[in-house]
């Protein structure tokens, strides 16, 4: 088979090896198109080299076309993989820093609450671009298979402004999937669900083994695991709305209004076993630490042993499968972000849902769902309505809208009069300023409200490690590279 696939924001050194690794493990794929855009040259200059050596190593006659220019890249593009980050680390940290000074104490920022709807703002507007350009010069009827968070309000923009089908992906899923199998003792496999709901606040409401309903004892099961201690929060919300959710306890956390609005009652939910479990601007930490190590590491990767394009090798990323799925005809059931359209009932029809789906040669099937758990549907309504604000304010530069998609996010308001939240987010857009072109105008006009600060900062400090340098890094050396190969899809673009 040849088709051709394009990724962007290739300099992601974890995301592109590994899908590159796991397409090329489908055996019709070996004669298929691969080529890599990316800002960064260095990050695509060694990322290219690195997944070209995989492929040479494997005995595949495949040349990656590598390039700055993405509509060259989406030249005749069958499928685009997108896994950028507007901004890299630099806009990252404004995400999380400038919320501080208002007591909105993050752990990610990069889906929900402040840090995340900043990020959609300039996520939003490069989506729009990269649609026009595979309208324009990709094959009729590419598809966008989109990494980049905030998945779903990035997702609902492609959709319905950018005129691109896309899909959005996540692993959260599969992640939650394999704890709740251990709980029960079982093999993966052997567990089946049904997870709906929105992207990191997807709910497994249905879970069966040998064709039995579990969730009635699931709750029981999962705090006696021998993971509880890391996931009190995801099992409070289970214990107070009866469903597991799929996102870990730091990032739970910060799309709910219960668990960082007090710093005195944190350290009752936070843990600093790892950043994942709740530390402040864990994430910014642990991605600042892998691009340093990467650079440092980075010829080491050139010496060892080639990736092997194995079957047991492939991951669970759900790109390679979809992209199998519509080539070959073999049927994959995974979990995608997709536009509603009826299929979570009680949830509005023109958001981003999280849920089951089928593809073969058909395409992409969506069955539906029906109602979500009423609890669990409050909980995803309050967010849907914090997306679109967030995905109107960012394709038609609305500040307003902007401010009422951060009023209205559970976390901000909680801590937040909107007072200090209409200042927060003009200090954040001034700060954005070089990532949001199309604020260009309400940038001007804030930079001149915050000259004459209404409102006085209420900092918090956070509950935050150290970050480590090279050197300490090198003491721990495959810990770290795993890292790094995890978090580098957030140093790019």
């Amino acid at each position: 088979m040849s088709f051709k696939v394009a990724f962007i924001g290739a300099g992601s050194i974890g995301f592109t090896r590994g899908l590159v690794a796991d397409l090329l493990t489908v055996p019709e794929f070996n004669h298929m198109e691969i080529a890599f855009t990316d800002i960064n040259p260095d990050n695509l200059r060694m990322v290219t080299q690195l997944c070209q050596r995989d492929i040479d190593e494997n005995g595949l006659d495949i040349t990656i076309h590598s390039t700055l220019d993405r509509r060259e890249a989406f030249q005749d593009a069958k499928y685009v993989i997108n896994c950028v980050r507007i901004g890299m680390l630099e806009a990252f940290t404004t995400d999380v820093e400038i919320p501080l000074k208002y007591g909105v104490d993050q752990c990610v920022g990069d889906t929900l609450c402040i840090g995340g709807i900043m990020y959609g703002q300039r996520g939003i507007h490069a989506m729009l671009e990269f649609c026009k350009d595979i309208r324009d010069v990709a094959a009729p009827g590419c598809i966008l298979l989109n990494y980049s968070n905030p998945n779903a309000m990035v997702t609902w923009a492609c959709n319905v402004y950018g005129k691109v089908e896309t899909y959005g992906l996540c692993h959260g899923v599969q992640h939650g999937h394999e704890q709740i199998a251990r709980a029960l003792g079982r093999d993966r496999k052997d567990v089946d669900i049904i997870c709906a709901g929105l992207n990191h606040q997807t709910w497994y409401i249905s879970v069966k083994t040998d064709g039995m309903e579990r969730t009635g004892d699931l709750y029981e099961k999962m705090t006696e695991a021998d993971f509880a201690c890391d996931e009190n929060i995801r099992l409070d919300v289970m214990k107070n709305f009866g469903y597991y959710s799929t996102e870990s306890n730091g990032h739970l956390s910060e799309y709910l209004m219960w668990y960082r609005k007090r710093p005195e009652d944190m350290e009752k939910w936070i843990n600093y076993s790892k950043w994942i479990q709740g530390e402040t601007a864990g994430y910014l930490r642990v991605c600042k630490e892998s691009r340093n190590w990467f650079e440092t590491d980075f010829p080491n990767w050139l010496k060892e042993p080639a990736r092997q394009f194995t079957p047991e090798n492939r991951s669970l990323e759900h790109g390679s499968y979809i992209i199998e799925s519509l080539e070959t005809g073999r049927t994959y059931r995974g979990h995608f972000n997709v536009m509603n359209n009826g299929t979570i009932t009680n949830l509005p029809d023109e958001c981003v849902v999280e849920v089951p789906c089928y593809v073969d040669f058909n395409g992409i099937s969506v069955p539906k769902v029906g109602d979500l758990p009423l609890g669990c549907a409050a909980i995803c309504s309050q967010s849907v309505w914090v997306q679109k604000l967030a995905v109107e304010a960012a394709v038609h530069a609305d500040i307003r809208l902007l401010y009422q998609a951060a009023m209205m996010d559970p976390l901000t308001g909680a801590v937040c009069t909107p007072d200090e939240i209409r200042q927060m987010v003009d200090e954040m857009l001034v700060a954005g300023e070089p990532w949001l072109p199309q604020y260009r105008e309400e940038i001007q006009k804030a930079k001149k409200r915050l000259e004459h600060k209404a409102v006085p900062y209420r900092p918090v400090k956070g509950f935050t490690l150290k970050q480590k340098t090279v050197e300490e890094l090198a003491e721990e050396k495959e810990r770290y590279r795993t890292m790094a190969a995890a978090a580098a899809k957030e140093n790019v673009e």
